[in-house]
C-alpha cells in the first residue's frame, strides 16, 4: 500500500443506492405548519424538508400513533 493516496485522481460516480434512500412526494401542508418548521429549521441550521423528514422518522422509530377523535 502507498503511504498516501491522491484522491483527486479518482473518478467520481453517483451513489447507486441514493434513489432507494428517498422518494420524492408532494403533500399539501397548512401554512402555519410550514412556517413552524421553517422557523425551527432556521434555528437548527438545516433545511425545513430535512427537519420534517427527521420528525417523521422519529414517529416511525417510536411507532407514534396519532389520536384522532371526532
Amino acid at each position: 500500500m502507498e503511504p498516501e493516496y491522491d484522491l483527486s485522481k479518482m473518478k467520481k460516480r453517483p451513489n447507486p443506492f441514493a434513489k432507494q434512500l428517498k422518494k420524492q412526494v408532494t403533500i399539501s401542508l397548512e401554512i402555519d405548519v410550514i412556517e413552524y418548521f421553517e422557523t425551527m429549521a432556521q434555528e437548527s441550521g438545516i433545511s425545513s424538508q430535512e427537519l420534517i423528514n427527521l420528525y417523521l422518522r422519529d414517529c416511525v422509530v417510536s411507532q407514534r400513533k396519532l389520536s384522532i377523535s371526532n
